[in-house]
C-alpha cells in the first residue's frame, strides 16, 4: 500500500501509512494498533464486558465483518445477524460474503450467524415495499433493519447490539445533523445507546475510532472477502456527498474527521444531564405495539404498519 517507510513501532516495512496519527504500520502492528483503539472504544464508552453476549449487525460489508473479527479475536461472544433485503445481485453477494466468513472463520470461534429474509415478512424486497409504500429506499431499510435487529436481540436474550459505524459514518452523519439543525437526532448521535428505554436493547458502535479506509486495510491485510461496491439503493445519498465534503477536508488537513466528531462527543458528555431528560419523556411516550410487542409511541409501530400496507399491496 505504501513503499519505502518503515513501521513507526517496529522499523519493519510498514504496509500502511495514517496520516492522522503520522504513523506508519506493519500488518502486525496495524492490527494491534485496531483492536486497541476498538479496545479503547470499548472501554471509554462501557460498551459491554467479557461475559456479555454480543449481536454484530453485519451486511457483508468491511466495517460489519471487520467489527465480527476484531471482537471475536479479543475473545468477546459475539454472534451476527444479516438481514436480507432481497435486493437483485446485490444481497445474495453480501450475503455469500457473511455466510462465507461465518463458515470459515466465525463459526469454529464458537460463533452464530442469524438470518433474517424480508421477503419472507413482507412477501416482496426492500425496492418494492419502498415503492409500495411511497417511502424513500434508504428511509424504509433503516427502518427494517433498526427492527429486525432490536427484535432479534431482544428475543434471543442478547446484553448488547453492535453495528459496524465508523468514524467517516459518524462524522458525515454529524455533519448532516448539524447542517440542518436536527437537535434530536444531535442528542442521540452516540456511540453509546443505553437500554434505558424498555424494549429496546442496549446499542454500541466500537468502530468509531477507525476510519472507511483503516477498516478496509484490516479486511485485506486480514484476508476478510466484502463486498466493495455500494448499495445500489444508496445512490444519491445526501450521506454520500457528506462523506465526499469530509474526505476533500481530511486530505487537506489530516484529523479533520476525528477532532469533528471527538470534538461533538467531548462536548456531548459535558450536557449529559440534558440527554437523560429527553430519555424519560421519550420513556413516558412509549407503549407495546399491539401486533408485534416493540416499543412504539403511535398506536402501531411503523414496522407493522409497512408489512400491513405491503400485503394489502400484493392482494390487490
Amino acid at each position: 500500500m505504501i513503499a519505502m517507510m518503515n513501521c513507526t513501532k517496529c522499523k519493519t516495512k510498514a504496509v500502511l501509512k495514517l496520516p492522522r496519527h503520522n504513523a506508519a504500520f506493519c500488518k502486525e502492528c496495524f492490527n494491534n494498533f485496531t483492536h486497541d483503539q476498538v479496545g479503547r472504544a470499548i472501554r471509554s464508552e462501557d460498551m459491554f464486558r467479557k461475559d456479555d453476549r454480543i449481536l454484530v449487525a453485519v451486511s457483508g460489508g468491511k466495517d460489519s465483518l471487520a467489527l465480527w473479527d476484531i471482537l471475536l479475536t479479543l475473545g468477546y461472544k459475539a454472534d451476527a445477524l444479516y438481514v436480507n433485503l432481497g435486493i437483485a445481485g446485490y444481497s445474495d453477494r453480501s450475503h455469500e460474503n457473511v455466510r462465507r466468513y461465518a463458515e470459515t472463520i466465525a463459526s469454529p470461534r464458537g460463533a452464530t450467524l442469524h438470518t433474517h429474509t424480508v421477503e419472507q415478512d413482507a412477501g416482496a424486497g426492500i425496492k418494492e415495499l419502498s415503492l409500495m409504500v411511497h417511502r424513500p429506499t434508504c428511509s424504509t431499510c433503516g427502518m427494517i433493519k433498526r427492527y429486525q435487529f432490536n427484535r432479534i436481540a431482544i428475543e434471543q436474550d442478547y446484553d448488547v447490539m453492535a453495528t459496524g459505524h465508523n468514524l467517516d459514518d459518524e462524522a458525515a452523519r454529524l455533519l448532516g445533523n448539524v447542517l440542518h439543525w436536527q437537535d434530536d437526532y444531535l442528542a442521540k448521535q452516540s456511540p453509546n445507546l443505553p437500554a434505558s428505554l424498555e424494549g429496546f436493547t442496549k446499542k454500541v458502535k466500537p468502530l468509531y475510532r477507525l476510519t472507511e479506509r483503516e477498516l478496509a486495510a484490516y479486511c485485506v491485510l486480514n484476508r476478510i472477502d466484502y463486498i466493495v461496491d455500494e448499495c445500489p439503493m444508496a445512490q444519491g445519498a445526501r450521506t454520500l456527498l457528506y462523506k465526499e465534503v469530509l474526505n476533500r477536508l481530511e486530505t487537506e488537513s489530516p484529523g479533520t474527521k476525528q477532532y469533528f466528531y471527538w470534538g461533538f462527543l467531548e462536548k456531548q458528555s459535558q450536557q449529559a444531564s440534558a440527554g437523560a431528560s429527553m430519555t424519560e419523556k421519550d420513556q413516558a411516550r412509549l407503549h407495546p405495539c399491539p401486533t408485534c410487542g416493540q416499543p412504539t409511541t403511535a398506536d402501531i409501530c411503523s414496522y407493522c404498519k409497512l408489512i400491513a400496507r405491503a400485503k394489502t399491496s400484493i392482494i390487490r
